[in-house]
């Protein structure tokens, strides 16, 4: 599975290249041209149905893998590379490590006693296993993968509860076109269009007859549940991090070129990433859905994130870094015993939130302060 994401992310690569111009080089025709173009396209649609077909054999809970009685479970396959074995979501009575054997876990099991919210999840875990896109195990200071998967119960069980009241739905959204918007302005970028496709999301969001549709757009893309966790910080905000952490080779010699002026740079730093998501929004399932509407946002601060983290402006960087820095943290603070209650579903929220509206304010002050004129 992920020798295929790395071929599908290649062929996405070749197809957002081409229809970017790149394909000058190539000396085809324009027929010859439209019609590579368009088997690539086929190539990837197959793919991504192929992908998600090996999802919900080796991925989803409800597969004939995961299932108490199942024969054809490995027994020895263990955890490879991010994805985990039918064992890892559930375990056979006989099969399940008694944690007392193992004298280094003492002091977690005697604050787990004390923690019946956790205790909960734990035994969700062992009875019918704990669904994920990606292991963020260490990005969270967690543990164990286990740890992580019982804490990810319960953290998505905080923000379900947390979106039941209205008000707070509307502090998020208004929290979040405030930040964004800021951190154009900082980078001196018009926030009209960024505003637009913002609302835009909001009212999308607002349809609640649009979820079933959202939900099945959104599992393809190995989304296994419809939290503000799951769906904002694991699938769009960490993966982004990572993006950026890892940006292609083609993008960094651009950026790193000296003989290049910083205007030329960002110009063709912004086409790159626009020509990426054109290419991306072409092969959408749900072309009015919300990756459609998440592409719209993307194409204002992508660009910018992208050249805050990768290009030279320092002052960019460092508010870019901030901005990481206090999501990093955030994340840190709900999944950690010390910073947050694990005893009810009430109380974990409480803290969860407690720690959103610290990292909020601690990033709109910032932005605020370096908006201020000299």
């Amino acid at each position: 599975m992920e020798a295929l994401e790395n071929s599908i992310n290649c062929w996405e690569d070749a197809l957002a290249s081409y229809q970017s111009g790149a394909g000058e080089a190539l000396c085809l025709t324009d027929e010859e041209e439209a019609q590579f173009a368009s088997e690539i396209q086929n190539l990837l649609e197959s793919a991504y149905s192929l992908q998600h077909k090996c999802e919900l054999l080796f991925l989803d809970q409800r597969s004939v893998l995961f299932r108490a009685d199942s024969s054809v479970r490995g027994t020895d396959s263990g955890q490879r590379d991010g994805y985990s074995s039918a064992d890892s979501f559930v375990s056979a009575q006989d099969e399940i490590a008694d944690l007392r054997e193992f004298e280094e876990f003492t002091d977690l099991l005697t604050d787990i006693d004390k923690l019946p919210l956790y205790q909960s999840a734990l035994k969700h875990f062992e009875e019918y296993g704990i669904p994920y896109r990606c292991l963020r195990t260490e990005v969270v200071h967690c543990s164990s993968d286990m740890e992580y998967l019982v804490k990810l119960h319960c953290v998505r069980l905080a923000f379900q509860w947390m979106f039941k009241s209205q008000d707070t739905w509307t502090w998020f959204a208004d929290s979040g076109r405030q930040i964004l918007t800021d951190l154009l302005l900082y980078a001196d970028k018009d926030p009209k269009d960024l505003m637009i496709a913002y609302e835009e999301m909001l009212q999308f969001l607002k349809d609640r007859s649009s979820w079933p549709d959202i939900e099945a757009e959104l599992s393809h893309k190995g989304v296994k549940a419809m939290t503000f966790y799951d769906v904002v910080l694991d699938y769009i905000m960490m993966d982004a991090f990572e993006d950026l952490d890892s940006p292609p080779s083609s993008v960094t010699a651009v950026v790193q070129n000296r003989w290049l002026s910083n205007g030329f740079k960002e110009s063709a730093l912004t086409t790159a990433v626009w020509s990426v998501l054109k290419a991306k929004r072409h092969m959408l399932s749900y072309p009015n859905g919300f990756m459609a509407h998440f592409y719209s946002i993307s194409e204002q601060m992508s660009p910018l994130m992208a050249w805050g983290f990768l290009g030279p402006d320092e002052r960019l960087k460092e508010i870019c870094q901030y901005f990481k820095d206090q999501v990093m943290g955030f994340l840190g603070d709900i999944f950690s015993f010390q910073m947050s209650r694990f005893t009810t579903v009430e109380e974990l929220t409480e803290d969860v939130m407690k720690h959103v509206k610290t990292r909020i304010d601690n990033v709109c002050a910032r932005l605020t302060k370096e908006l201020e004129p000299v």
